[in-house]
This record gives C-alpha cells, structure tokens and sequence, in this order.
C-alpha cells in the first residue's frame, strides 16, 4: 500500500505548478504523482519545457495520454528521450499544448512521436518532394499496410501535418513559411490522391490527361492549417482518344480525388477539395478541356474570376497541361483592368463581402471583417491586376511577396507596406493558432478566457496573456484599416508632391492608370488638383497630404469621384488661409467623411457650400446637422432683418441664413442615405423623408417671415395699417417640400380698426408684391419662389384678399377643387390670430359636415382622370414621373385627401395637412386596409425621395430620373443602390408604383 505523500512536498509542487502556468495545479499534480511518471516526476526541465508551451494543462494531459498508448514496454523509452532529447521535447510537447486535435492523433497513432525525434537539416525545411516521399511511404510502404488507401492517406498526412505544427510552434519557422509548407504538403496530398485514383481506375488514366490547378490560398503557397483546398481541374484527350470519353474518364478520376481527401473515414477526414472557382462554378463541369476554359474566359468570366486567377499554379497530374493552362490565361489575367465594369466589380466584390457577415460575428471576424486579412489580400490583388499590366515584377500568388513587390516599384510606400506586412502576418498567426487547436475551420475571435489565454501564450504572449493578446488584435486591426485605403491613394500624393528623392514612385502613367481603376474618370485633371493640393513643405500642404488618402477613398465610394475631389479643392482654395478648416477635418474625424460625402454626392450641396464655405464647420459640430426650429429659426431671421439697412440688404440677409440651412439639411440628408463609418445609413426613409420635408418647410417660412417684416418696415415701420398673414399651401402647407420646391402660398388681410380699406388693400397687394420681388432678386443665394396661384380665381384674381372677401368667395363661387386644394392650408407668417381664423373658416370647407356628396366625389375623380390625361408631359415615362405619374404623389394624395373630405368631420386624425398622418389615420380608424396603407406610403416615401435626390444630384428640379449615366447612379447611391444596379433601381420603382396604383384605382375611383 502506497503511503500518502508529504503534504509539504505536494504543496511545493502545487506551487510550482502554478509558477510555471499550469491553471489546474491539482489535476496535473495528479497526473504527475501516476507511477508512469516516476522518473522524471521531479524534472525541472520537464517542468520548465510544459510551462513554456501554450497551454501546459493541455501539454500535460497530452502526454499523459501518449504514455499511456504506447505501452508499459515503450513509455520509458519515451520520457527517457524527452528528458534527454530538446529538440524533441519542445517541438512534442509545442504540439501538444497548442492543438487537442493532434495530441487526440498521437493517442491513437503513438508511435508518430518519433517522426519529431529526427532533426536532420531537411527537416527544417521540407518541401513538396520531402512531403511526397513521406506520404508514398505511409500509404505504399510498411507503414500503409493493414489500412485502406484512404486511411493511410489520412494517418500519413496528419504525421507529416505533426512536423509543420512543431516547426511552427517552436519558432522554427515563421507564419509564411509555414502557410507555404502546408500548401507543399496539400500539393503532395493531392498528387497522392490522384495516384490512388489512378491505381483504382488504371483505364480511366490511360485515356485522359488530367491536370489539377491550384488555386486561392493552395496556388500561391500560403495555405491555413484547415482550410479548402481551391482547384480547377483540366483535361485533354490522350492521342487517338475521343475527346467526350477523355472527360468523362478524367472526371471520374477527379471526384474519385476530391472524395479521398474530404470523405470522413475512420480516421476523419483531410479537407474538402472545392472546385467552385472554375468556369459557371457548381453549374458547370467539374472538367473542361484547355480551349473550352479558353472559350468561358474570353467570351463570359467576371472580373473576380480574374482575380481569382492570380493565385493560379499547377499543382497535380499533367504539368506540361497545368503550365499550358497558367500560360494561356495569364494574359488575361494581366488586361482585366481595362474591362469595362472593372471598377464597379472591384468595389462590389469588397461590399459584398462584408454586407455577407452576420452582425453578431463582424468584430470576432479576422479574416473578412473591417481591418481583417481580406482587406489586406484584396488590396494587394487590386494593385496588382492595375499596376501587373505594365510591370511584370508584380506577378506573383503570395500576397507578401506581392506587397514587398509593389513597395520595391513605388506602387505603395515602403513604411506602409512594411506596416501592413506586419500586421498581416499577425493576424495570419492568430488564425493559424485558433485553427490549429481543433483543427476546425474557424476564421472567429474565441470568446472563452481559458480560449484566449492559451491562443496568447502559444503567439509568446506570457505576460498577461488575454489583455496582451486583445490590445495587440486591436492595434494590428485599426493599422490594416488605417492602411487600407493608404495603401492606394498615399503613392499617388507622392508621386505629385516630389519631396523624398531617391525614392522609388509612381510614374504619372501609372498613376493615371490607377485612379481610373479607382473611378475616377478624369486622371490627368484629378492628378492637377492632387498637385495642387499637396504639393510643397508649407503646413496645410503637409495636413493634405495626411488628409488627402482617406478623403480619395470616401470620393472614389461615391458616384462621381471626380466631382468630389475638384469640389474639395474649390472648398480648400476658399478656406485654406484660415486656422480652423485643416485642423477641423484633421482633428475631428466624422468632419473630413462628411464633407467628403457632402462634396461627391451631387450638385446642390456643395454649390451650396461654395457660396459660403465657411458652412464647412457644420459637418463637424456635435449638433451641426440637426435641423434647427421654426422659432429658434425666425428669431434668427427677425433680428438679422432688424440690424440690417434697407429691405434689400435685410432680405440677403434672410436668404443667406436659408442658404446655410439649405446646406445643414443636404448634408444630412446625404450622409443619412450614404451613411458613414461610425453611423449606417438611414434605414427609415420615411423618417428621413419627413424630417426634409420639415427642415426645408420650417426654413422657407422663417424666411418669408423675415421678407415680410423686411418690406412692412422699409415704408410703414413697425406697424401695417393691416393685419397681414401667409397661408402655406400645397406641400409647404403640409411640411412636404422637397429641395426644388416653390412656396405655395395664398395672402389674407384684414384692415385695422379704423384703417382706411382701399389703403389697407393697396398696402397688403404693395407688400405681397415687395415680398415676391425681394425673394427673387439676383444674388449667390437660391431664389425663393413665391407661387400664390392656387388662390380664389387664380391668377385672374387679385393677390392679396381680406378674410371676409374670402368668407364670401368660399360661400358663393368656391369649387370642389378649391376645397380640396385648401386641406393643405396652414399659417406660415405674420399675424398668428389672423391665420389662426383663416383656417377657422375654411375647416367647414374642406372638411365638410357629413362629409362630401356624391357629386363632389364623381367631379373630383374627373378632375383626377384629366389631369392625368393633360398635365404629365408629353414624352414622359408615366411609369417612372414621380408627381404624376402612375402610382407617384399625385395618386397617392389625391387618393388619402378624397378620405379626409369625406371623413374629415368626424374623424379628427384626418384634419391634418400632412400626406402620411392622414394615411395613418385612415388606416386607424380601418377606413384602409394594413396591407393598402403600406403600399401607398411606401409608393408615397419612394417618389418624394426620387425628387430629393434628383435635386441633389443635379442642382435643379426634377419629376424623372436622370437619364446622364453618372447622374443616374448617384441618384441610385442616394437611395440605396450600389453602382451597376440602376437596372433594379427602375425596376423596384415600377414594381412599388405599380402596386400602389392598384391600390388607387380600388380605393379612388373604387374600380
């Protein structure tokens, strides 16, 4: 019987258990007091080597388990040459704390522990002969015998896998030589497969020539520990074969390939062999011949499928057909830059990527996420196929070499490449180890302590491992997004700004060649302005070079690059003597995105902006583009009218104010719809929508508030010898306007006690008239239309009426149009309580008592039908006329005001000016249906949007889209549509408007 052990002994190994990194001291004491272990129970260096190992617990139970498989015979032998031998202790015991999955291997197979026992000179490096030896060994030698092809395939290439982990682990190799050994290993694995397949089908061989190309990560030597292996397959006929029987033999040898090394056998399974990279991917044949590839690739491939070549090399089977295939389409290759979609693919690959990311998975994400490993390959490639075309240096598969080969040549700057190769390998290290644990495909952070202590440990990270590791994440993260887009645009700055010499920079060639393959559609006037802006060693020179590389990138985001950066430099010409403007887009980072949004989008923001541009400072405010009040707005107006000398002088004033309130609501509006780094876009266009239509109301009014007091006090002072007030109309009146709006509007007086009423009236027409004059005199600022046709007898009538005169008009001659007309009536200035009586008087008018008549709802409806027969205008696509056309405004509004006329009086939700409340109403009160009320808002939101963006991107009115290219992008990136979907964008239009004019044509004219 076994005496208990000294508590003082066991408490000294508990402690020193602990010093050297073990989490469950008393488990591992356990193991260790097992009688297996007797000799080397008290080895320090034992001790020393698992506590150097990324997981000593895990090393420990590992190795517990090995003495155990290999027997009470051999056990001995085993600690006796781990205690003598470093080499082998480092690299077994390495392997065994940083991966579960091959200490489970070495369980089952304990005799591979001698394969890391060997450190001859070429197991240092081996490569792909080194690797097909030892497999051809494990599967036709001594070692395959007893087991299927398949099995010893398996158990073979997890031996050799033991090798590359423990060279990795122990630092002998780094992390791309590691990837290249993994990828020679696949190579030798996929040979090996393919003999087998050979072996089991000797006749399918002996007709067909079948090569297997390497692609992704596999072709350009830079393979993860589990990982797809990408391939293509490709096959001629041997001579005197029929070609259909050659590739019908050749796929049979193919599926038999890919089958050995993904099917899960007794002893697991490899990697999948995925052939979706070839020609129409999983739609297509496994197997082409070399001139139908030819074929597919001349007449139909895609950008990314070019890309995707870049990796391309042979790999297995025939390698005169694999290097026949390389050669044909390597020029192809090289000339997919001067497609003509080759831009709008680049940037729709990329989005796409990262729009196919779950939202709870996007931070944890080190390959495809932001600041992940995609970014980095993606950019390289991109430089690549611009710059490959005309520089065959750049032409290799691995990405490091590729980013070494662009900073030898000047493509990108030699600090930033080396910034970005550092971070690449990091991230690729971190990805290797997490992998590498369960030798699961994995690409996610863990989110376990236990997880993330031993992932930092096995990178070297001993001191506080978990916090280490997240800060280290983090920096190598924000360094590739901080390098991303540099490493694009910062060669460009240097090649126009000449300040180191002796450097290696862009030609202006190439230069131009890639700021097309970015966007831009003018290189050589884009380059003038980029010299402009950065060159020399002043100050301001030196921030635009810092800025400059971000803002390029937010420009070529956008529709028209090239209008965004010539509008940057019109802005930075204007402001770039002043202290503030630099500093605000250097220091405050939502600024410099803002405006590069702001400047690139259209028309109407930035010619907003260059009339004043020191509105600049808006974007960068905490609240800089919130729109402000009604009031706060017209107190500013009103005592800016106050100061000024003479009504002229008073109402630039007042249009400058809505000049810079014009702008604060574009630029919202933009960077809404765009959205930024930090902030989405807007999902809610409805909200969006309303808070324009709002802003641009509210500041329209504050404005003819201002002209008002302007032209009573330039010849009656303070006081009109009558009371004077606007009524909104049309969408003014229900908060609607969009950017190109006139300004409905209908004048009412009344003559003050003891006024003299031809006077009152000649004043109240005198300052109607001052009024429109004023808002429309020439100046830098948008004119203010003022459109008071909508008032009674309309234009043949007189402008301004006193509130009895309308009293009697309304009883006496007022039609059902002018009814209708009058539900958007609201005060918008001068006297409250006489607006507040106008719409005391008109309410029994447009709301009528028992709502309206039968033969009000028939002339309503026939005023609607010849309005659409007379009003859109000839040669206008009715099914894409935002205002009249069909399913647009027009059907909506006269559909939910025909509701308020007739329900309005008893229904207190309907008496409101404003389009959706009253939709929403109805539908409350069940008057429409959910499904009904949907549609027609969602047709409503639509069209007002089109108009808004019509008039942002080209500065000036508009009911259709734009049929200029550029324009119609831009339109299509304002609401949502990334370039090259302008088809889907006019297609969802029709779609929404068609079904909201079905619902009209039920509800309106009840058909």
């Amino acid at each position: 019987m076994a005496l208990p052990a000294p508590q003082g002994r066991r408490s000294s190994m508990f402690t020193r258990l602990l010093r050297h990194g073990f989490t469950d001291p008393s488990a591992a004491g356990r193991l260790l007091d097992t009688p297996e272990f007797s000799s080397v129970r008290e080895d320090s260096v034992l001790l020393e080597a698992l506590g150097g190992t990324a997981d000593p617990d895990l090393a420990l139970l590992g190795l517990a388990r090995l003495v155990e498989a290999v027997g009470t015979d051999a056990h001995q032998e085993l600690l006796s040459t781990l205690a003598a031998a470093k080499p082998l202790r480092d690299r077994l015991l390495g392997v065994m704390g940083a991966s579960e999955a091959l200490a489970d291997h070495l369980a089952r197979h304990p005799d591979d522990w001698r394969s890391l026992a060997t450190y001859e000179s070429v197991d240092l490096h081996p490569t792909t002969p080194e690797f097909e030896q030892a497999l051809a060994e494990g599967i036709w030698g001594e070692r395959g015998e007893g087991r299927s092809r398949a099995d010893a395939l398996r158990v073979a290439y997890r031996r050799c896998l033991l090798g590359i982990v423990a060279r990795d682990v122990c630092g002998t190799t780094d992390v791309a030589e590691a990837a290249a050994e993994l990828a020679d290993l696949a190579t030798a694995t996929i040979r090996a497969a393919l003999q087998i397949s050979y072996e089991e089908a000797p006749g399918d061989a002996a007709v067909s020539r079948l090569a297997v190309i390497g692609m992704g990560k596999c072709g350009a030597r830079e393979l993860n520990y589990v990982s797809d292996v990408d391939v293509i397959f490709v096959a001629e006929g041997k001579e005197g074969v029929d070609e259909a029987k050659a590739l019908q033999a050749a796929t049979r040898l193919a599926s038999r390939m890919m089958r050995l090394c993904s099917d899960v056998t007794a002893e697991g399974t490899i990697w999948p062999v995925d052939a979706n990279l070839r020609p129409e991917g999983r739609n297509g044949p496994l197997v082409r011949t070399l001139s139908s590839h030819l074929a597919y690739y001349q007449r139909w491939a895609k950008t990314w499928e070019f890309q995707a070549l870049l990796k391309a090399r042979p790999m297995a089977g025939d390698l005169d057909l694999g290097q026949a295939y390389v050669d044909a389409l390597s020029p192809m290759v090289w000339q997919a830059a001067e497609r003509e979609n080759f831009v709008v693919d680049v940037r729709q690959m990329r989005r796409r990527v990262v729009e196919n990311i779950p939202a709870d998975r996007v931070e944890r994400e080190l390959k495809l996420g932001p600041g992940g490993l995609r970014d980095v390959e993606f950019a390289v490639q991109l430089l690549q196929l611009v710059h490959g075309r005309m520089d065959p240096t750049l032409r290799s598969a691995s990405t490091l070499d590729a980013l070494a080969a662009l900073a030898a040549g000047g493509y990108v700057g030699r600090q930033d490449a080396a910034a970005l190769d550092t971070a690449y390998r990091f991230l690729r290290s971190l990805e290797h180890r997490i992998q590498l644990f369960r030798m699961r495909r994995t690409h996610l952070m863990p989110e376990e302590e236990t997880d993330l202590r031993r992932l930092a440990r096995s990178l070297g990270l001993f001191t506080e491992p978990v916090d280490t590791l997240r800060k280290e994440w983090k920096w190598h993260a924000r360094e590739v997004r901080r390098l991303h887009e540099k490493l694009f645009y910062r060669p460009l700055l240097d090649a126009v700004a000449h300040l180191e010499p002796g450097e290696a920079r862009l030609s202006a060639k190439a230069a131009g060649h890639r700021l097309e393959a970015l966007g831009y559609a003018d290189p050589i006037a884009a380059l003038r302005h980029l010299e402009a802006l950065a060159s020399g060693v002043t100050r301001k020179a030196a921030i635009q070079r810092t800025l400059l590389p971000v803002l390029l990138a937010w420009f070529a985001d956008s529709a028209d690059p090239d209008a965004g950066l010539l509008n940057f430099r019109k802005v930075s010409d204007a402001l770039g003597k002043t202290p503030w403007y630099l500093r605000l887009l250097r220091d405050e980072g939502a600024a410099a995105e803002n405006l590069a949004r702001v400047l690139s989008a259209g028309r109407l923001a930035p010619d907003l902006l260059l009339r004043a541009p020191e509105a600049v400072a808006l974007l960068g405010a905490t609240d800089g583009l919130k729109p402000r009040s009604r009031s706060a707005l017209e107190q500013e107006v009103l005592a800016a009218v106050g100061r000024a000398d003479g009504a002229e002088s008073a109402v630039a004033v007042a249009r400058g104010v809505r000049r810079r309130e014009l702008f604060r609501t574009a630029a919202a509006d933009v960077i809404g719809a765009y959205g930024t780094e930090g902030k989405p876009a807007e999902a809610d266009h409805g909200h969006a929508i309303d808070a324009v239509g709002s802003a641009v109301s509210d500041l329209n009014a504050a404005t003819l508030a201002g002209a008002l007091r302007a032209a009573v006090r330039e010849q009656w002072g303070d006081t009109l010898p009558t009371r004077f007030a606007v009524i909104g109309m049309g969408r003014f009146g229900g908060h609607e306007l969009s950017y190109g709006s006139d300004a409905d509007v209908l004048f009412v007086h009344e003559p003050r006690e003891g006024a003299d009423e031809q006077e009152a009236a000649k004043a109240a027409q005198a300052i109607a008239n001052e009024m429109r004059r004023l808002l429309q005199l020439p100046s830098a600022d948008p004119p203010l239309l003022i459109d008071a046709d909508l008032r009674p007898e309309g234009r043949s009538g007189p402008l301004v009426r006193t509130l009895a005169s309308y009293a009697a008009y309304y009883r006496r001659w007022s039609l059902v149009w002018e009814a209708q007309a009058l539900l958007r009536a609201e005060p918008v200035a001068g006297e409250a309580d006489l607006g507040r009586r106008f719409i005391d008087l008109v309410d029994p008018l447009r709301y009528p008592a028992e709502g309206l008549g039968d033969d009000a709802v028939r002339e309503i409806r026939r005023l609607k039908a010849r309005m659409e027969s007379e009003r859109l205008p000839r040669g206008a696509d009715p099914t894409t006329h935002a205002k009249l056309g069909r399913g647009g405004l027009s059907d909506v509004e006269w559909t939910v005001q025909l509701f308020q006329m007739r329900h309005g009086w008893e229904i207190p939700g309907l008496r409101t000016t404003r389009t959706r409340e009253a939709l929403a109403a109805a539908h409350a009160a069940e008057l429409i249906a959910t499904e009904d009320a949907q549609t027609l808002d969602e047709a409503w939101v639509l069209a007002a949007r089109v108009r808004n963006a019509v008039m942002l991107v080209r500065g000036r009115p508009g009911d259709t889209f734009p049929v200029d290219g550029r324009e119609l992008a831009a339109v299509g990136r304002y609401l949502g549509y990334e370039e090259g979907h302008v088809g889907d964008m006019l297609d969802d239009y029709r779609r929404i408007t068609r079904r909201a004019r079905g619902v009209v044509e039920e509800l309106f004219y009840e058909g």
